[in-house]
């Protein structure tokens, strides 16, 4: 029997293969590096030939980053209702217009135009989308698929940012932005091949899915609550991260060529973690996932604080940020499909992070102007301090559903790590 469409049309039920997760990892690694990863290597390219300030250039970047907030519930609300076809299709397309505007643009409204076209795209290509992609085809067995398109997707920065230093020093950044719409318009393909169908248990199957562990009212508006925070402040040290971390590391005295290659490392750190997580992960919560990957963003940063003195910290900075991003954007992804009902996960995960894109927007301006005034070493303890604030609030999220009583399938994948192995039923 088939799942019924809530526009009324009948929809085959579907599933999640290797073809697709290897299709939309391709995408967000292409997707990712050409929008918003290119702020971070061409922004200092920018501000010198347009003789604008660098606060005016990354509020282009925060204008796109409002943009997603914005139609952000929108665009989740589309992807359970559609499907994640024709949303990533026409985000890639807006993308590659995007890119097309920015190349072009040589005043501050057509700048600002092209970045709210850019924020269109990143918010049906990127991530959110492809994980409300996932959950609608795959249900609660969607996590191994996440994690799988995030390994790609994390070296995004270790491909794009060297390849957009090496086109911009070649032609310029206006035809290396340019040449991101080509890139844009290659992910196309790779959207196309989302089925349209929605997850199905198997008939045979003897007894459904796990219970979402935010059961009453009152769970579910303190774990949506958390989650927000949580997707907010991690995002801002993101955002605020792509935009700035090469320029961070030159303000502590590393070389511009050295910051580029040791912030590619990141992407490195990123997968890496994806990778352990894939390999053995299959037992770890979503819930202790985020302690852990909350935990690594912290040592980061504070390991950032010596690389005046140290490129291995440097390096160590780049690499353990990246580990503890990688971990989180998995965890950001997975802890709706354990807390919450896997079938409305595009809506009620589009509406709880437009706080996250808010933040995002705020990042890049926030770390310029404390970059300005105080310096490459208070925006690091900047990003400690909101490290710590991250890790406190895992961490009772995680306290909060560690007893927490669910059904558990016996004859599925763990999906909940820690509660279920407390909870075998």
């Amino acid at each position: 029997m088939s799942t019924a469409d809530p526009t009324g049309q009948g929809t085959a039920p579907a599933r999640i293969t290797p073809g697709l997760t290897l299709r939309l990892g391709l995408s967000q690694l292409v997707c990712w590096g050409i929008s918003y990863y290119l702020i971070g290597v061409f922004a200092q390219r920018m501000a010198a030939e347009l003789r604008w300030p660098p606060v005016l250039i990354q509020g282009g970047f925060s204008a796109g980053l409002v943009t997603m907030g914005i139609v952000s519930p929108v665009v989740g609300r589309l992807i359970d209702r559609r499907g994640g076809q024709p949303v990533m299709v026409v985000g890639s397309c807006l993308t590659a217009l995007g890119c097309v505007l920015l190349g072009t643009a040589r005043g501050v409204a057509p700048y600002y135009a092209a970045w709210v076209c850019l924020g269109l795209g990143m918010r049906m290509t990127l991530y959110e989308s492809a994980f409300a992609a996932l959950a609608r085809i795959g249900g609660p067995r969607a996590r191994r698929s996440i994690s799988h398109v995030t390994l790609l997707g994390g070296l995004a920065s270790t491909v794009f940012w060297p390849i957009g230093n090496a086109l911009a020093d070649a032609f310029g950044w206006r035809s290396a932005v340019l040449t991101y719409a080509g890139f844009a318009l290659l992910t196309v393909p790779l959207h196309l091949g989302i089925p349209h169908g929605r997850f199905e248990p198997p008939a045979d199957e003897p007894r459904g899915a796990p219970a979402p562990l935010a059961r009453t009212p009152a769970q579910r508006l303190l774990a949506g609550a958390l989650y927000a925070v949580l997707a907010t402040l991690t995002t801002f040290l993101n955002s605020g991260m792509s935009a700035h971390m090469i320029g961070i590391l030159v303000g502590l005295g590393l070389g511009a060529s050295l910051s580029v290659w040791i912030s590619t490392l990141r992407g490195v750190g990123q997968s890496a973690a994806r990778l352990c997580e894939i390999l053995f992960g299959g037992r770890v919560s979503p819930l202790l996932l985020g302690v852990i990957a909350a935990s690594l963003l912290s040592v980061s940063f504070a390991a950032g604080s010596f690389s005046p003195a140290s490129r291995l910290a440097a390096i160590a900075f780049a690499l353990v940020y990246g580990a503890g991003n990688g971990l989180a954007t998995i965890a950001r992804g997975t802890l709706p499909l354990t807390l919450f009902e896997p079938s409305s996960y595009g809506s009620v995960v589009g509406g709880l992070l437009v706080p996250s894109f808010l933040s995002a927007a705020v990042a890049p301006l926030a770390y310029t102007l404390v970059i300005d005034r105080l310096g490459a070493g208070a925006a690091l303890h900047m990003s400690t301090g909101a490290a710590a604030l991250v890790l406190v609030g895992s961490i009772v999220l995680w306290v909060m559903f560690l007893g927490s009583p669910r059904r558990q399938d016996r004859g599925a994948p763990a999906v909940r790590g820690v509660a279920a192995r407390r909870d075998p039923e």
